[in-house]
């Protein structure tokens, strides 16, 4: 679970006649309708305005199966955190802006008892499988600005009901798949899977200049193939996952359960990665294949 891309979203016809009243915007407030505007709201919901000042996402949710002429399975259950930190970049025509870095965790439970699984009785191969929780270090984002490559100004299209503002953002994605070989354009087997996100908070503290961090609550539902780790070679079926979360105030609200692994098994999630971090983004895919291959470090 990323989100990297800007909320730029189509706003509502009632948003826009609720709008935020003449004297609103008029220096009290962000303006969601310039490039700085478009910048600091996005950095408010996703890190920070301050520039490396650490922030964390969690969720809950649980995975079933869909399978061709079966009832679907509860798989798991999740619990997942993301660790960012943002810090501003400049452009000669976008201007300002700011790129983010973060790495991501998400623990496979018991769907009956919430504990961490370390293995699975796959009911299609007959197989217990060790699981492979996502563990994806780094994901990072590409740099935001509030202009186009042409310097035109890009809009934060608010959706304010009810003094809650509002944001769905959906993720297409399609691309070789890591574990696939050469002959993919021939015999298939490119990635194929959706992210859906969506987002909500007080629109008062969004736009509220003197408070640098927002903290929305998340939905996220993702459709994808079966998990690399249970060895479903090209059995019929997908997985959907649909979870539920919040941006945190501080590491100590963590579950329970993911401050004790982040203890025990993955200590460097308990920061971001520097802001300078220059590596290529980590998937449960490339992960897995670095397992298979042991070059995992």
């Amino acid at each position: 679970m990323t989100f990297t891309r800007p909320c730029n979203l189509p706003v509502l016809a009632m948003a826009a006649a609720l709008a935020l009243g003449p004297g609103r915007l008029a220096g009290q407030e962000i303006d969601p309708g310039t490039a700085e505007g478009f910048v600091k709201l996005n950095r408010k919901i996703h890190c920070s305005l301050e520039d490396e000042s650490p922030q964390i996402y969690q969720w809950f949710g649980r995975a079933y199966s869909r399978v061709p002429g079966e009832r679907d399975r509860h798989l798991f259950n999740l619990d997942g955190m993301n660790i960012r930190q943002c810090v501003s970049v400049v452009d000669p025509v976008r201007g300002v802006g700011y790129r983010m870095v973060s790495r991501e965790l998400m623990l496979y439970l018991d769907p009956g008892t919430n504990e961490v699984l370390r293995s699975f009785a796959n009911p299609w191969t007959g197989v217990d499988n060790e699981v492979i929780h996502v563990a994806n270090d780094p994901v990072n984002g590409q740099p935001t600005y509030g202009r186009t490559p042409g310097g035109e100004v890009i809009p934060f299209e608010l959706e304010d009901i009810n003094g809650s503002w509002l944001t769905r953002i959906e993720v297409p994605l399609f691309y070789p798949n890591p574990l696939g070989g050469d002959y993919q354009t021939y015999v298939g087997g490119s990635y194929h899977a959706t992210e859906i996100f969506d987002f909500n908070g007080d629109t008062a503290a969004l736009l509220d200049p003197g408070r640098p961090v927002a903290y929305p609550v998340v939905a996220w539902v993702r459709l994808a193939p079966w998990l690399p780790w249970m060895q479903m070679g090209d059995r019929p079926g997908l997985m959907y996952f649909n979870a539920m979360g919040r941006k945190l105030e501080n590491p100590e609200q963590l579950s329970a359960t993911m401050r004790a692994e982040i203890a025990r098994n993955y200590r460097d999630y308990a920061a971001p990665p520097p802001v300078d971090d220059d590596r290529p983004n980590e998937t449960s895919w490339t992960y897995m294949k670095k397992i298979i291959d042991g070059t995992v470090p």
